[in-house]
């Protein structure tokens, strides 16, 4: 973790000394690297920071740790930090004051307090977090096929409950698996209850969709960017800490269920959701993890417009060419990373947060819907089980990997080739 001292007189302004530079470059990466910065994008600010305060420096961030040498010595300064947040407004927040400093519009002595500063914005409002929340859980219910008014109340409830209880919890701990294991936990009692209480069909999509916000999309596309890059120890952390929440996910939910004595009933199909109901939804879906991600309000219009752009690309893949669900996931975010990568660069936003906001919306709930009741029927059942259930949870869990697996190599392919033929020059 980064603790943050405010220095109790204003530093005098003037020029610093290698080993006193070393201080803001660390302090400025390791605040981007925790909260949700491409590492590529973290070692180049740190880089154009040191050179702004004439000491030619190196950022190597680790799991656990940021260590930034000066060239050529054995100068060196480490933090301990570890990426497990992500938060647009405190990126945005250092990203300006490194410019400034690069720009010279800010004095060198000034830049730990004012790096400090900007580490210090505050999170979206609980009342805001709650709200879109809820807002966001409904929306996917929507486009995963919950029609009737009382399952899509259901699910924003749950939602709502859980964000509130994240939050809560947020005061307690900072461990970062318990909120997502007692939100999932939250979801699966409720829509245990109403399966037992109303008999409600759609009570797989009650205990999914409140879990669907709590995927950690951004940590999966910077491990497979890492990856991409050859950053293979770290790369491998990122997709082992997602992979850690998306189990704590499971469990919780499984827990709510086994508490209220209910098992999700196999998934039937649904009737298509209409173009604009659908593309309306996936834009209150990304309005929500905009939230999520601290995202300020002027600039969210951004990934919303982005994002049912890119949905309604999908729907017409899949509906007019007649293409599978991963294809269909595959061009748009395509589309959305050639969209997104220059105005993340541009304003200065962690590229996986933006990205994941304005794809979130085709992540496949219903394939993975189908898969996990099909295969908790297998285990209820035993050796009598049918092997079409065998099959379908093949069937439908092999679709959701391709589809993950097709939206990540969607969104990660044009940002690399960016990077490649059009570096950053600053």
């Amino acid at each position: 973790m980064i603790s943050f001292i405010q220095p109790s007189s204003p530093p005098e302004p003037g020029p610093l000394t290698r080993e006193a530079a070393l201080d803001p470059i660390a302090l400025a990466a390791a605040l981007l690297f925790a909260h949700g910065q491409t590492t590529e994008r973290t070692v180049i600010a740190a880089e154009r920071l040191g050179r702004a305060l004439g000491v030619p420096v190196t950022a190597l961030p680790y799991w656990g740790q940021l260590t930034v040498e000066i060239d050529g010595t054995t100068m060196s300064k480490i933090v301990p930090v570890k990426p497990l947040g992500v938060d647009m407004s405190k990126v945005l927040a250092v990203t300006t004051v490194v410019d400034q400093l690069c720009d010279g519009k800010l004095e060198a002595g000034a830049a730990r307090s004012a790096i400090t500063l900007a580490g210090c914005s505050t999170p979206a409002s609980t009342l805001r977090f709650t709200l879109l929340a809820a807002v966001g859980a409904a929306s996917l219910g929507v486009i995963f096929g919950a029609v009737d008014a009382m399952s899509l109340l259901l699910i924003a409830a749950s939602a709502a409950i859980g964000a509130f209880v994240r939050r809560w919890l947020s005061g307690f701990t900072t461990n970062p698996f318990i909120q997502p294991l007692c939100a999932a936990a939250i979801a699966g009692a409720v829509a245990g209850a109403a399966g037992r209480l109303q008999g409600s069909e759609a009570i797989t999509l009650i205990a999914f969709c409140p879990c669907m916000v709590l995927v950690p999309g951004p940590h999966l596309l910077n491990g497979a960017i890492d990856l991409a890059r050859t950053r293979i120890a770290l790369g491998i952390a990122r997709l082992a800490y997602a992979g850690v929440l998306v189990l704590m996910i499971c469990a919780g939910l499984w827990f709510g269920l086994v508490a209220t004595g209910a098992t999700l009933p196999a998934a039937g199909s649904s009737a298509p959701t209409p173009l604009i109901a659908d593309v309306i939804a996936a834009g209150c879906a990304v309005a929500a993890f905009g939230t999520f991600f601290s995202m300020p309000w002027r600039l969210l219009p951004i990934p919303i417009v982005v994002g049912m752009f890119a949905h309604a690309v999908r729907w017409a893949v899949i509906s007019m060419a007649s293409a599978n669900a991963a294809i269909g996931a595959f061009v748009a975010c395509i589309i959305v990373s050639v969209i997104v990568t220059p105005v993340a660069d541009r304003l200065h936003l962690p590229f996986a947060a933006l990205g994941f906001s304005a794809v979130v919306s085709m992540m496949p709930g219903l394939f993975l819907f189908h898969a996990a009741s099909a295969l908790v029927e297998l285990v209820s059942i035993g050796p009598r089980a049918p092997a079409v259930l065998l099959t379908s949870v093949a069937v439908n869990g092999t679709m959701a990997f391709l589809v993950i697996l097709a939206m990540t190599l969607g969104l990660i392919l044009p940002r690399l080739l960016f990077e490649h033929f059009l570096p950053t020059s600053e």
